[in-house]
């Protein structure tokens, strides 16, 4: 695994003169690109961390067939929503029930919030946004790579995105300095090693960006990638899950994976090693619920919160600073009978979680209490019955 902290620092260094006729592409070390990130546009940048910060806001993707868009929500400061605006993706999405593309990680925010992602499956393409307070300004939509995105992780500059049809695959990106516009990195496109039968669900990278993992629901299988300084990945190394259907995952710390299992409706937890091997810490624990498919864990990594579709509530876990669990509330947040929560998102800080409720087009909010517990803060409409993928700030 690279140093802690490497792979966060790679930044894209030249647009790629292919476009323009020339035949290469230049990549410099991370470090060296992202000081020039750093420098670049700072007086901007630090006023519009500001302002995002000031202007907090909740993202849910539409998936719509006939035209992907981006809802708005903002935050207010005790948390609750009201919906804001909407932002053509400029692709289409999948536009077939709650849960269309089995996944998490299909909207995401990156670059200190300033920028958002999201795919559109439908076009098999992926968009990029700059964030302007409760806005949005579209800044390029590429080819994924595959076919179906389903899942986008980013680090700095450095961008992957799992594409769950045809054979599924990982491809790569990078941020250009002088635009912020994503550019494909050459040949870094890698085949799941679950090929077809894979049925991939989500992509991220580990805190310090030196692993990258997917998991695979129609193997049972996780696969995690080292990540070179250069941005390409290692060949796969690949571990069984600790129960079926591994689907959403997180990391919390530096190198402690969370992953959601719809089969035994339970949370595992991994620790992964030097060179990106998973060793099991928590064999799966089960909540009691129906459908555990989505989880995500506060900042600090104390706490992780599962959705549990098929029961319509949200599960509460302890995480030990050495990653062990422990279920604290089985039924921790219940949402709406039919709501179907099928996608999770923090605030920034992680003082407030929302859930994306796919049966019945709405965002349920919760304040996160010291203990852990969650305290409604009630239900914002708006959506329609074909989203996927939540992002907060």
């Amino acid at each position: 695994m690279c140093k802690q902290g490497s792979a966060r620092a790679f930044f894209s260094g030249l647009v790629v003169l292919a476009v323009a006729g020339a035949v290469g592409l230049a990549v410099p070390q991370r470090a060296r690109a992202q000081r020039f990130f750093d420098g670049h546009d700072h007086d901007r940048g630090r006023h519009d961390q500001v302002r995002n910060w000031h202007s907090g806001a909740v993202y849910v993707l539409t998936d719509q067939s006939g035209g992907n868009r981006v809802i708005v929500y903002q935050r207010a400061n005790d948390g609750t929503l009201s919906l804001s605006g909407s932002f053509p993706t400029g692709g289409k999405g999948m536009g077939t029930g709650a849960d269309p593309l089995a996944s998490e990680g299909a909207l995401v925010l990156g670059s200190g919030d300033r920028l958002l992602f999201a795919v559109n499956a439908g076009s098999n393409d992926i968009s990029e946004f700059a964030v302007r307070g409760l806005g949005l300004r579209l800044l390029a939509k590429v080819p994924s790579g595959g076919a179906i995105p389903v899942s986008i992780a980013v680090d700095g500059g450095l961008v992957y995105v799992l594409n769950a049809g045809g054979t599924p695959n990982v491809a790569g990106f990078v941020l250009s300095p002088f635009s912020n516009r994503l550019i494909p990195l050459p040949h870094s496109t890698q085949s799941l090693p679950g090929g077809k039968a894979s049925a991939p669900a989500e992509i991220q990278f580990s805190p310090d960006g030196g692993v990258l993992a997917v998991s695979e629901k129609g193997t049972n299988k996780i696969d995690t990638f080292t990540v070179g300084s250069d941005g390409y990945l290692s060949s796969p190394q690949v571990t069984a899950s600790s129960g079926a259907t591994p689907f959403g995952f997180t990391f919390v710390r530096r190198n402690i994976l969370l992953v959601s299992e719809a089969g035994p409706n339970a949370l595992s937890s991994y620790r992964s090693n030097w060179n990106g091997g998973l060793v099991i810490i928590t064999p799966s624990l089960p909540n009691g619920q129906n459908a555990t498919c989505w989880v995500v864990a506060t900042p600090g990594g104390r706490y992780a919160y599962t959705a549990n579709a098929g029961t319509n509530n949200i599960s509460s876990y302890a995480v030990s600073w050495d990653g062990d669990l422990s279920l604290l509330d089985p039924a921790a947040g219940a949402t709406a009978a039919g709501s179907t929560p099928t996608d999770l998102a923090l605030s920034s800080g992680g003082r407030f979680l929302y859930v994306r409720d796919g049966g019945n087009g709405t965002v349920s909010a919760f304040r996160i209490e010291d203990d852990g517990s969650l305290t409604p803060l009630g239900a914002v409409g708006g959506l329609p019955a074909t989203t996927q993928g939540i992002a907060a700030r």
